[in-house]
């Protein structure tokens, strides 16, 4: 394996411990005992837990934003682009119950080292900017302020679904609320027509 292989394997398998346990479970014996490296070499590629935790919350937040941007870019009403966004959160659950791994960490948060918390905030920033993006045309008289708060809201009604869901280990739970968010208006949803 090349050193670039075993960097991705690590990152990959504490993506996973995270999402599935959360992060003061992650352990450097554990995962290296599951990547099939020494504690040693994940020290090498991550010399604190701090590091690992900061660049796992990098690399989501910058996989996140680039299929944010595919979305917005692409065709679609804004019904099949919501739906799709919301569709990266419910595959976590259908990965054998997994969180989203900002909201993981955003439980964990007071537990963070600070670079960590930097990168979880960077997440959520992520999330509100796309959605007031997405929100801005639908909604012209609002202003930037306004947009944010609900993009906001529509996050954390999302995350929070997907954490009750998780909670009864019952996916479907996760698709009522966000049906449910829909009809009462709180997710962007087409006009009737």
């Amino acid at each position: 394996m090349t050193p670039k292989d075993t960097r991705e394997t690590i990152l990959i398998a504490a993506q996973a411990t995270v999402q599935a346990k959360g992060y003061n479970a992650l352990s450097f014996r554990e995962l290296a005992k599951e990547v099939g490296v020494k504690s040693a070499s994940i020290h090498y590629y991550f010399p604190t837990k701090g590091d690992l935790g900061a660049e796992l919350a990098r690399r989501y937040a910058d996989n996140a934003v680039d299929y944010f941007e595919k979305l917005i870019a692409g065709d679609g009403s804004i019904d099949e682009i919501f739906a799709r966004y919301v569709a990266v959160f419910r595959a976590a659950l259908e990965n054998d119950n997994r969180m989203c791994l900002y909201g993981v960490m955003a439980a964990e948060y007071g537990d963070l080292p600070q670079a960590v918390r930097g990168a979880v905030d960077a997440f959520s920033a992520a999330n509100v900017d796309w959605l007031a993006r997405l929100l801005a045309p639908r909604h012209p008289e609002l202003d930037d302020a306004s947009l944010r708060a609900r993009a906001l809201a529509i996050f954390g009604a999302i995350e929070g679904a997907q954490l009750v869901a998780r909670g009864r280990g019952d996916i479907q739970v996760f698709d009522q609320m966000i049906e449910a968010y829909g009809a009462a208006g709180l997710t962007p949803r087409s006009p009737p027509r």
